[in-house]
């Protein structure tokens, strides 16, 4: 087995995954969900208060969190909970915890490091931080308030749960917070600086998230028929919906981890990242195709190689024409293409490391979920393989990749090949 690739840097692999989101904790539960064709889309009836919002729209995580103990968890959020949880099932699925639930020895030695991002901290103690500034008054603020909203909150807590005390990085950079956090933790153990590193990313759902895209027009407003909404890539789409979740990837130095024996999901075979450096909210499909050749470059593959692509397709009117232009230009051909979004709605931070999560298991399962709600593509978007109807069966495919895309005009891609 060669544990390096050609230019003499470690090959990297998946060797656990955890999930919290609408469709289910497990890959079994999420395949039933994607397998029955229907998403996970609800109407907020407790939005109805808010004024001037027109959205009512949103996919929240429903499951029941853990109960940790209060004094290891009492600076964390809604958010760092969600991505602990997630964290705590992708540990156990690599098998690197001894029977009593703790990590292995091993993890402490400062060469296993985390990269975890959101687009920001929980929200009911960001409330409590602003309202002395609204009442003059200091005593909502306690000694946890400001750890449970600061950006890098998810990184630090999960580090400090865990003991790990090797490189963290915080990739607090909204839609693309959970894949370019993917992609820099595969970087540090290609390069030799770490041999484990726990990626991810995270999102609380919360009403202004929803009005400040509402505000700019880019939500989906048929609140009447949560099932067609969103329509991603449909020429009949009118915007996105926001939805809440975690997901954490373990990644490992290829060679630890067969010297541990252990199961391993996908290598991550290249990634790209960049940014436009033309506008904070419009796409710039040329800086975006250039992302997504970066990882096929870094792959060392032909772009012909890629079998499936998971598209960031968050159903808005600029996005999905941007993306399918930056797509079609990097392949030229009608490649198979869909997006999670359809089912869970848009969950921010954490969608970049959900979406992957859930590429590389259909990679493995040889199937490859449809784009829900599309039954005429916008003829502005390119020509491309839109999966519909049951899905697409592909049992051969070898390389697929997951693109994310985020507002600060941040393009990441990310190539995964069956191991």
């Amino acid at each position: 087995m060669n544990f390096t690739k050609a230019n003499g840097k470690r090959r990297v692999v998946v060797t656990g995954g955890g999930m919290l989101t609408a469709l289910g904790d497990t890959w079994s539960e999420a395949y039933k969900t994607l397998r029955s064709g229907k998403n996970c889309i609800r109407y907020m009836q407790d939005w109805d208060r808010f004024e001037k919002m027109n959205t009512r729209l949103a996919c929240p995580y429903t499951g029941e969190l853990p109960k940790y103990p209060r004094k290891k968890v009492r600076g964390m959020g809604r958010v760092a909970l969600l991505a602990l949880t997630a964290t705590e099932h992708a540990f156990e699925d690599a098998g690197l915890k001894n029977e009593d639930g703790s990590l292995l020895e091993e993890l402490h030695n400062g060469r296993t490091g985390i990269a975890y991002g959101s687009c920001m901290g929980s929200m009911d103690s960001m409330v409590d931080m602003f309202s002395m500034v609204l009442t003059n008054d200091s005593s909502k603020i306690d000694s946890q308030t400001y750890i449970k909203c600061m950006p890098q909150t998810c990184a630090a807590n999960i580090s400090v749960f865990y003991s790990l005390r090797g490189r963290i990085i915080t990739t607090n950079t909204a839609c693309t917070s959970g894949s370019q956090a993917i992609g820099y933790a595969y970087e540090a153990i290609e390069n030799g600086i770490q041999d484990i590193m726990v990626a991810g990313g995270a999102e609380e759902l919360v009403p202004p998230d929803a009005a400040a895209f509402d505000a700019m027009g880019a939500t989906a407003y048929d609140n009447a028929h949560p099932q067609e909404e969103p329509k991603p890539f449909d020429a009949k789409r009118d915007g996105l919906v926001i939805g809440e979740g975690a997901g954490t990837l373990i990644l490992e130095d290829m060679e630890h981890a067969y010297k541990r024996g252990a199961k391993i999901y996908a290598e991550v075979a290249g990634f790209g990242t960049n940014c436009d450096g033309t506008h904070i909210t419009s796409p710039n499909s040329e800086t975006m195709a250039q992302a997504l050749r970066l990882a096929i470059e870094d792959a060392g593959i032909a772009p012909e190689k890629i079998a499936y692509v998971n598209a960031h397709g968050t159903s808005t009117a600029a996005g999905d024409v941007a993306e399918s232009i930056a797509t079609y230009s990097v392949f030229k051909r009608s490649v198979p293409i869909s997006t999670t979004k359809s089912y869970i709605g848009h969950t921010l931070g954490a969608c970049g490391c959900v979406e992957a999560w859930l590429t590389i298991n259909m990679m493995r399962e040889g199937w490859f979920h449809p784009n829900l709600n599309l039954t005429q593509v916008d003829p502005q978007c390119a020509p491309l393989g839109y999966i519909t109807g049951s899905g697409l069966d592909l049992p051969g495919a070898e390389y697929v990749m997951s693109n994310n895309f985020a507002f600060g005009g941040v393009n990441t891609s990310l190539v995964f090949r069956r191991v």
